[in-house]
């Protein structure tokens, strides 16, 4: 299984940038972890639905045709860090490819968000696009340690 993160725009502030590059390089010790960015769609003169469908064809483009498609939207299941890593247990049994998409400034396209298999929420809060891009590999990194058992993760484990 390879886990795809694909991400409208790029991580912009350097500190931050480094610290996503961190944890990416830290969870490909034990997943193959791909990141790939689309260009954002700026406003330009349109209106947010049509950047974000714009957007939405990026994604799709980028994403592999017969991966699992998961969205990151604050509508989305809210999994603790014990149960996100079950569900990554779950996607390595299943031998699928997944692609996890994170939005932009104004969010994945609503008709996208219904089109994927899973949705995921990171937070009932807004949080900007390269900070939820940082709490997704964070997240990823620590599933992984999880799954194999080594002592990252301090909360209790059941």
């Amino acid at each position: 299984m390879i886990l795809y993160l694909i991400a409208v725009g790029r991580v912009r502030d350097t500190g931050l940038r480094a610290v996503c590059e961190d944890y990416a390089r830290r969870a490909r010790r034990t997943v193959r972890l791909e990141i790939h960015e689309v260009a954002e769609a700026g406003r330009r003169g349109g209106t947010v639905a049509a950047a974000r469908r714009l957007e939405t064809e990026r994604l799709i483009a980028t994403a592999p045709e017969a991966a699992f498609r998961v969205a990151l939207t604050r509508r989305g299941e809210t999994l603790s860090s014990l149960e996100f890593a079950e569900r990554v247990r779950t996607w390595r049994e299943n031998a699928r490819d997944v692609a996890l998409l994170v939005g932009g400034a104004f969010g994945l396209d609503p008709a996208l968000v219904d089109q994927c298999d899973e949705r995921l929420a990171l937070s009932a809060l807004t949080l900007p696009h390269d900070v939820a891009r940082l709490v997704l590999l964070e997240q990823l990194y620590r599933a992984c340690t999880i799954l194999r058992g080594e002592p990252y993760h301090k909360a209790e484990r059941s």
